[in-house]
């Protein structure tokens, strides 16, 4: 199996990053209850994208984003996504057909982020870069409570697909390529050739990921320990300058 390098960390738990989620804590939670956005999977997921009111520097009430404790450098942010799962995800809903729905209960939904649906025919195309994915969770649950998913060494395996699909065209056009096809072929080897490991995380640790690595989120297990509000996540990832970047660099 490939896990060479497995594409992702865990940091802490570290004073630092538990103060700041601490402080992000009571913001997310006006953050969620307040926003219009529909709860996807029968009502048991949130996604929450740039839901969280944290300025570029990181900072909530009062406390500093805890760069000090992780192996990045500073820069400035976008607002944080609050992915918010509940007992019971995932549920059919209308907005899902049941082979979506299907795989997100056999394989996680796993998935590549940066990648969007264009157009009528939903080609995939690489229109968010992202530098890296950094979790950091704000509630304390229970390792069965939907926990993030990764595949193992993957992000080498999608790597070497996407550059297929890349190969003979100019790389300031790499963001107007169809890379369905790769992408679809490169996820398979994926499941084929990678170890799928469960990411289980409190308030305190930080997930640090390799931004090509496959991950998902498991179903969330009966039993599972978890606050009402279920296990909030607060994730950030920030740009690259360009989709070669995003290819190329380590």
């Amino acid at each position: 199996m490939v896990t060479a390098d497995p594409g992702w960390r865990r940091i802490g738990p570290d004073p630092a990053i538990a103060a700041w989620a601490a402080a992000a804590l009571p913001q997310a939670r006006a953050a969620i209850a307040a926003s219009p956005e529909p709860w996807r999977c029968g009502g048991t997921w949130f996604v929450g994208v740039d839901a969280l009111p944290n300025g570029p520097d990181g900072g909530m009430g009062g406390v500093a984003f805890p760069w000090s404790a992780l192996p990045l450098a500073p820069q400035p942010l976008h607002r944080g996504q609050l992915s918010t799962v509940v007992p019971g995800y995932p549920q059919p809903s209308p907005d899902e057909g049941a082979a979506a729905f299907g795989f997100r209960l056999r394989r996680d939904a796993a998935h590549l982020d940066g990648l969007l649906a264009v157009g009528p025919d939903r080609q995939r195309m690489v229109k968010e870069p992202h530098a890296w994915i950094l979790g950091l969770p704000l509630t304390d649950c229970g390792a069965g409570a939907a926990p993030l998913v990764v595949w193992e060494g993957s992000a080498e395996v999608m790597r070497d697909g996407l550059r297929r699909a890349f190969a003979g065209t100019d790389p300031d056009l790499w963001d107007q390529v169809d890379v369905t096809a790769a992408y679809k072929a490169a996820r398979a080897e994926v499941f084929r050739a990678c170890r799928r490991v469960e990411l289980p995380a409190r308030p305190g640790e930080a997930l640090l990921l390799h931004r090509l690595i496959v991950h998902g989120v498991a179903p969330w297990a009966e039993g599972a320990a978890a606050p009402a509000e279920g296990r909030i996540t607060a994730y950030f990832r920030p740009l690259l300058p360009s989709v070669a970047a995003w290819l190329t660099e380590p």
